[in-house]
């Protein structure tokens, strides 16, 4: 699944605590930076669909990641099956 272009929008903590809500729906289309005393202090991160939290997931697993890293590896010793390769 391509990454969607993200606009970014910087918001102060006080705001989203008053309308957290509404910066939840923005976040399903922004990247919203909290700001605390005109300082990056966290990031609200909103998703459109379950398979955007499903994607969300899998990219912040350490252990798939690991798993992955461990994959490409083999790859890179020349083990493993190219796809071309496997049967169809």
């Amino acid at each position: 699944m391509p990454k969607k272009a993200f606009l970014k929008r910087e918001v102060a903590l006080a705001k989203v605590k008053d309308d957290l809500s509404k910066y939840l729906r923005l976040a399903e289309r922004e990247e919203i930076v909290i700001t605390r005393h005109g300082k990056p202090a966290g990031i609200l991160i909103g998703f459109e669909s379950e398979e955007d939290w499903l994607d969300y997931r899998l990219e912040h697993d350490p252990e798939f990641l690991q798993r992955i890293a461990e994959a490409r590896a083999a790859l890179r010793r020349g083990e493993g099956v190219r796809l071309e390769d496997l049967p169809a």
